[in-house]
């Protein structure tokens, strides 16, 4: 499944040419379905529920063979273990804390895997976006972070988030390429040679 129509690619590519028209700075936009699998979550709660699946049945004096209390707790821990791992549910079982902590690290991976550290001046910026957990995250390379103005990134990502959580991923992306290009072209506006160092499409990953 796309996350974006054609045509909405199709305008994205041609919102980031625009932006890097006017700056030596270079945009990459990665969009990703999720930024881990987070396995550890379902296992750890249907492993907790097996557990304390014999407990009602203390409660109302029903009495279990031994066999019989391991067969339920067995049968908990399938049947939640398989359940819990439906993406919407799963979801719901980690802390916001770590799914940001998640698509951070995703991030910086992809910030090196797109070779954002390689321009010539050290202006790329990278947007970051992580569908499942609906969250931005915004990173530029050291010669753009170094002049921008502390808070910067926080508004366009918070903008941004709002278009995600809206549904509006297309226009989220070209608002935000829009932004990062005016703040690139005020700090590093483009020279005679101005080349096109890194891919303008979407990445999808």
């Amino acid at each position: 499944m796309a996350f974006l129509t054609d045509s909405e690619k199709d305008q994205l590519r041609a919102v980031i040419r625009q932006a890097e028209a006017r700056t030596a700075g270079e945009i990459v936009t990665v969009i990703a379905r999720a930024s881990g699998d987070y396995y550890y979550y379902p296992t750890l709660w249907a492993a907790l529920a097996a557990i304390l699946a014999p407990l009602p049945f203390e409660w109302f004096a029903v009495s279990f063979a031994p066999l019989g209390v391991i067969e339920l707790q067995l049968l908990t821990f399938m049947l939640l273990g398989l359940l819990l791992r439906v993406p919407a549910i799963k979801l719901r079982l980690v802390p916001r804390a770590v799914q940001r902590a998640y698509c951070a690290r995703r991030a910086r991976e992809q910030f090196l895997a797109q070779n954002l550290h390689t321009t010539r001046e050290r202006t790329g910026v990278l947007l970051y976006v992580s569908v499942a957990e609906h969250h931005i995250e915004l990173l530029a390379d050291a010669g753009i972070h170094a002049r921008v103005p502390a808070g910067t990134w926080d508004t366009i990502v918070a903008e941004f988030t709002a278009q995600l959580r809206a549904g509006r991923i297309g226009a989220g992306f070209c608002t935000a390429v829009q932004t990062v290009g005016e703040h690139l072209a005020g700090h590093f506006p483009a020279d005679a040679a101005n080349p096109n160092e890194l891919p303008d499409h979407l990445i999808e990953i």
